[in-house]
């Protein structure tokens, strides 16, 4: 009798946790926390707690007896999102739209910033402190692109990663390595001009290239050191109900509480919005500099000005949304959430590596000695030619290049060196 009652309270137990968990189901009123898509789990064992050891016998003897044992099974967690998450990890904003962008800012960049790695690099002398940062920010942009194709099989296979654990925390960490270590590089780009704009003799002692080199080494150290935790945590999870693999797109919910609530505002503070109130600064004080400034050649001051204004939109455009969407997800996570924000997120992210093509254009090929590099290697392309110009055009097209040089003002030239 007191058997019967036992197995009925386990039962009645049982059945209270089953309606406990199928209440907590997506589609009744659960919700997920933010960065990344989150993911609850549901415990699963692989084999029943209390199972039957059969002895051998013993010395005396004795009759075997069976002995109950009780020993910890191995505990599965099946992971499963909400439906809102599914609709967005299986739609065609992130399985079409976002690998096609990336595929596009590839096809673009890894050309353009091997071309200025291999400019930087091998053609222009001296190596000014400016040299040295656009050559920096010209590797970690190529870096950067060149993880790319990771990310477009991984969305174009519906969020699907197929290369395993490890390489998916490798490819986490350098993605967002390379991309935060473009920010802080741009930052002292930004401080460089500022020197040379603004104080042009007091800063003569700093403007070198050892301390240029010393300031891009301390950007790669500190963009390695803060992905290290990215790298070290798992980033990739089965979701048994969509038969996919994701990797850093879905966080255990006990992380993201526990962990990652307190990581990414400190690592998007550090990495983006200080360098952001530095840079912004630096050209702002740049702008009014170039403004003030009594240039003969209106025509080239007013071309210095633009190019300090599209410098600082292109930076507030292409990481301004990213790290406000992601700042944003923790400020309202007690509160509030959708997941369409880290959908919003994950479009936000993809637009901004637009940047990897701009830069090329408007950091590197907008240097005086790159652009001088270009003209050095146009000339000799037309000189090879056999229809080559008498010398007197020779000597005029000479004449009226040293003729624009010269007029260039000292401020274009310290921004543009």
């Amino acid at each position: 009798m007191d058997g019967r009652r036992g197995a009925a309270a386990v039962l009645a137990a049982s059945a209270a946790l089953l309606l406990h968990g199928c209440a907590a189901l997506p589609g009744n009123g659960t919700k997920s926390i933010l960065r990344t898509f989150s993911a609850r789990f549901l415990a699963v064992t692989d084999e029943p707690i209390d199972y039957l050891d059969v002895l051998e016998g013993s010395s005396s003897g004795a009759p075997s007896v069976p002995r109950r044992e009780h020993r910890h099974p191995e505990v599965k967690k099946h992971y499963y999102v909400t439906q809102e998450a599914s609709e967005y990890l299986t739609g065609p904003m992130v399985t079409v739209f976002i690998p096609t962008v990336y595929t596009m800012v590839f096809l673009v960049s890894v050309p353009l910033n091997l071309l200025a790695v291999a400019m930087f690099s091998f053609r222009v002398r001296p190596k000014k402190p400016a040299v040295i940062y656009m050559l920096n920010l010209a590797l970690a942009d190529l870096l950067f692109v060149l993880l790319l194709p990771f990310r477009i099989s991984y969305h174009f296979q519906g969020n699907n990663w197929p290369f395993g654990s490890g390489l998916c925390r490798v490819v986490t960490a350098a993605f967002y390595c390379n991309m935060y270590c473009s920010v802080l590089l741009m930052m002292c780009i930004s401080v460089d001009r500022f020197m040379a704009v603004v104080y042009p003799m007091d800063s003569l002692a700093w403007r070198t290239t050892q301390t240029a080199s010393v300031a891009c080494g301390a950007m790669w150290f500190l963009s390695v050191g803060g992905v290290m935790p990215l790298l070290l945590s798992e980033q990739s999870i089965h979701l048994a109900d969509l038969q996919i693999t994701t990797c850093h797109d879905v966080l255990d919910v006990h992380k993201l509480r526990s962990y990652y609530l307190y990581f990414f505002p400190v690592f998007c503070a550090l990495f983006f919005f200080i360098p952001f109130v530095f840079t912004s600064v630096c050209y702002l004080r740049i702008i009014q500099a170039l403004c003030a400034a009594n240039v003969e050649n209106r025509a080239k001051k007013t071309r210095a000005i633009f190019m300090a204004g599209t410098v600082l939109t292109v930076f507030v455009a292409c990481f301004t949304p990213t790290n406000v969407i992601l700042l944003a997800h923790y400020v309202q996570f007690i509160h509030k959430h959708s997941e369409g924000s880290y959908a919003a997120y994950l479009l936000a992210t993809c637009l901004g590596s637009v940047s990897c093509c701009l830069d090329p254009l408007i950091y590197y090929f907008g240097s005086s000695q790159c652009q001088r590099q270009v003209a050095a290697l146009l000339r000799c392309r037309r000189a090879a030619k056999p229809e080559r110009s008498s010398q007197s055009g020779s000597s005029t097209r000479t004449s009226r290049m040293e003729t624009l040089r010269n007029s260039v003002s000292s401020q274009y030239r310290k921004l543009m060196a």
